[in-house]
């Protein structure tokens, strides 16, 4: 078959812009022949006539201008013999080994190049983070444990609020329940009751759109006729005064010239950074969805005799349930844990019905249908229109970790005092704090928030405190526990069956049959037969009946 010829784009054109074109040529060919005329270049270069036959001497000239030209190429035959010779003698002093003078400071320097690069620490490393947090905790005179209101029990951890009990110079222990704008209200009034029963607790909600001086600086040139930004939701910060008015009077009543020191700790990205930020009224430190972007100590002056520090997120230890993990370890930044599993570990905690009504997303049976769903929804495409999963668990597990994701968790109202804290303990923490004072900013932070309903928010159950890791000797000893390995076997056996979420597994009350598995044969594949209904009326088929 002749192949078609293939259509060529026409070189028509209108007659103005070709005469156009014409013009810009002329000019240009003109410019080029005056600059050449003004340099004296012409386009042929001029043949040399040589000695014109009449000239008298004619042969004496010609011998003296050989004699030129051999003195110049002489000349030219030395110097290059006089590089050639440099270049050898350079070669020469390279072979030759050092002298014994010289030696023992080359290896002296290179050992100590080697031992530099042993001394620096790694950033990134468990040891570092832990040493970090305890370089806060030793130079603060009150610490500040920032709480996730989400999950308040989940967030706390014993370790830490030991080792600061522990520690010498009195120090004063202050939890700050950050992100009640997630929370329905009454739920953030009870866990409010239930938390100042150990320590003082200060309701929060951080400015998470505090921008640097500069930027400020930039666009406070231009005034808007609206301030929509600056009253929309991420923007507003509730309950910064309070603190600052708590911290400052504490600081007053101290009796020694140097100014308070605060220490603000916690688990990764539960706000630490944005709540430095909030009270300074600026971008002092860097925040984001990401976890674990602080990695050392950072000091930040708020007011003359009020200083903050910043801390690197604790480490949970690997013993905690999955669902503690997924939320509160770096595992998925360390790539210790897909994206994929946390995905699946968190929706075994939640209601089915819940999450298909949040992400507005029809039934499904596994995680891997979900994210296939959730990318579908969001756009979220690989090359052939394939749901890209990874990138759907990511935006997913980014909701429920930073400040986005709706859920809570109902407060135990009766419950009892850890074993490392007593009623004197309780007292000496409450001692020197304006409790009047607090629940009155409480009440008003409450006041001025838009809370989400409690229909809108999603339901799970606490797991309790999250064990931590403070003490390089407690990382090298830390081994996942019983609980964990269990789960890991059991997801490695469920990738393909159906999850069942909290209130199906609470409405199973019947144990489920155990199937006998396929006898395997070689150079065989069976497949499992499925029943078939045929009392149905309906000529419809269903799909999920073969292709389960």
């Amino acid at each position: 078959m002749k192949r078609p010829k293939l259509k060529k784009a026409s070189k028509r054109m209108s007659c103005s812009k070709r005469y156009k074109i014409q013009k810009k040529v002329r000019e240009h060919n003109r410019k080029l022949r005056k600059e050449a005329k003004k340099k004296g270049v012409s386009k042929r270069p001029k043949k040399d006539l040589g000695v014109p036959s009449s000239a008298p001497f004619k042969e004496e000239i010609l011998r003296e201008a050989e004699q030129r030209r051999q003195q110049i190429e002489e000349e030219k035959q030395r110097k290059r013999q006089a590089k050639k010779e440099e270049r050898a003698q350079k070669r020469k002093r390279e072979k030759e080994p050092a002298s014994k003078e010289t030696e023992p400071k080359v290896k002296r320097v290179r050992q100590d190049e080697d031992t530099a690069k042993q001394t620096t620490p790694n950033k990134n490393s468990k040891q570092y983070l832990c040493s970090e947090l305890n370089k806060v905790i030793d130079a603060s005179d009150v610490v500040i444990e920032v709480l996730d209101a989400r999950d308040p029990l989940g967030y706390r951890c014993p370790q830490l609020e030991e080792a600061v009990l522990r520690r010498e110079g009195n120090k004063k222990l202050l939890l700050v329940l950050n992100k009640i704008d997630l929370v329905p209200k009454e739920n953030v009034e009870r866990w409010i009751q239930c938390l100042q029963q150990e320590f003082p607790v200060v309701a929060f909600k951080a400015s998470t759109q505090i921008k640097d001086k500069t930027v400020q600086a930039k666009k406070s040139r231009i005034v808007a006729s609206n301030e929509v930004l600056d009253k929309s939701r991420g923007a507003a910060c509730f309950g910064n005064t309070l603190l600052t008015e708590l911290l400052t009077s504490l600081a007053a009543s101290k009796q020694n010239e140097t100014s308070l020191r605060v220490g603000v700790v916690g688990f990764p990205n539960v706000g630490k950074s944005s709540l430095i930020n909030s009270l300074k009224g600026v971008l002092a430190c860097n925040a984001g969805v990401k976890r674990g972007i602080t990695k050392s100590m950072q000091e930040v002056h708020i007011l003359k005799n009020v200083k903050l520090m910043d801390s690197p997120g604790v480490i949970a230890s690997s013993s905690n349930p999955p669902a503690a993990m997924a939320l509160r370890s770096l595992q998925v930044e360390e790539g210790q844990e897909s994206v994929l599993e946390a995905v699946r570990t968190l929706l075994k905690q939640c209601d089915k019905t819940q999450i298909m009504l949040q992400y507005t997303v029809p039934d499904f049976r596994n995680s891997l249908e979900f994210l296939s769903l959730f990318a579908k929804k969001r756009g979220y495409l690989q090359k052939g229109g394939i749901p890209n999963t990874e990138q759907a668990a990511t935006v997913f597990l980014a909701d429920w970790t930073g400040a986005k994701m709706s859920y809570h968790c109902k407060a135990q109202e009766n419950r009892s005092l850890p074993a490392y804290m007593s009623d004197a303990v309780v007292a000496e923490m409450k001692n020197g704090w304006d409790l009047n004072q607090l629940q009155r900013g409480n009440e008003e932070t409450l006041k001025g928030i838009k809370f989400p309903n409690q229909a809108s928010s999603i339901s799970i159950i606490s797991k309790g405190p999250t064990a931590g890791l403070l003490n390089v000797s407690d990382i090298s000893e830390d081994k996942p526990g019983a609980a964990a390995t269990e789960t890991e076997a059991e997801q490695n056996d469920e990738n393909n069956k159906p999850e069942q979420t909290t209130e199906e597994a609470n409405e199973t009350v019947e144990p489920e049959k155990q199937k006998e598995p396929l006898k395997k044969q070689p150079g065989r594949v069976q497949f499992q037969s499925v029943p078939i209904d045929t009392s149905l009326s309906t000529d419809a088929y269903d799909f999920n009946t073969d292709f389960k």
